[in-house]
């Protein structure tokens, strides 16, 4: 076969190749089938921004991770009102650490919580447990949880009111605003007599100065203005 004949063969071959090109190739603008797009969507999740959540937020409060508790069960065990709670205080961890938030903020333990800091001393990686169930109330308190322990609430509104109207604690006016919110009037009334005999209980407050910074502090913590 000649050199000229294999020149038109090879032209020949070319434009049919350019024929067959417009048949298979489309000449519109490159578009995602919906699994392209469905596995774009997957390969997101997988690189999702972090959603801040209840553990975020305590660690937020207490300038504490919430996974430095190891689950040693030390808190739990020499606890002193351990037997009163529904669930053990390094059980309460837990469930946040696993993000089961409704769990722990359901649960009755950091109400019976006495912060008597009998944990916070015995974790041996010095995870403050007590100042943890601090933050559980106030997240419980903000999210509009249902508390079981209502008295053990009104009895920390109650407190809170004594030092937020005179600057310290006020015992008589403490008992009185908390008989009147629970309407438990008659408990612990026989106590009062020899308190009161004893110097225990004082029938007016000791003011502190500048109670109006006192009552600012409450006023930019509680978010009113």
């Amino acid at each position: 076969m000649s050199r000229k004949a294999d020149e038109i063969m090879a032209a020949d071959t070319l434009k049919d190749a350019k024929k067959l090109q417009a048949s298979f190739i489309s000449t519109e603008p490159f578009q995602e089938s919906s699994k392209e797009k469905e596995k774009e969507k997957d390969n997101n999740k997988l690189f999702h921004i972090h959603e801040r959540n209840v553990s975020d937020e305590i660690s937020e409060r207490t300038f504490q991770d919430v996974s430095l508790c190891y689950q040693c069960g030390k808190c739990s065990a020499g606890c002193p009102v351990r037997y009163y709670m529904d669930i053990a205080p390094n059980k309460v961890v837990r469930f946040i650490q696993l993000g089961y938030y409704e769990e722990a903020l359901k649960s009755e333990t950091p109400w019976l919580c006495a912060g008597c800091l009998a944990c916070s001393v015995r974790c041996p990686k010095e995870f403050d447990l007590a100042k943890f169930m601090d933050a559980v109330r106030e997240i419980a308190i903000e999210k509009g949880v249902e508390i079981k322990q209502e008295n053990i609430l009104k009895f920390h509104k109650a407190f809170l009111d004594q030092i937020k109207n005179h600057g310290r604690s006020y015992e008589v006016g403490l008992v009185a605003e908390y008989k009147m919110k629970t309407l438990d009037l008659f408990q612990d009334v026989d106590s009062a007599p020899g308190m009161f005999l004893k110097g225990k209980l004082d029938l007016l407050p000791h003011n502190i100065k500048n109670r109006k910074e006192i009552k600012s502090i409450f006023k930019k913590t509680s978010g009113k203005k």
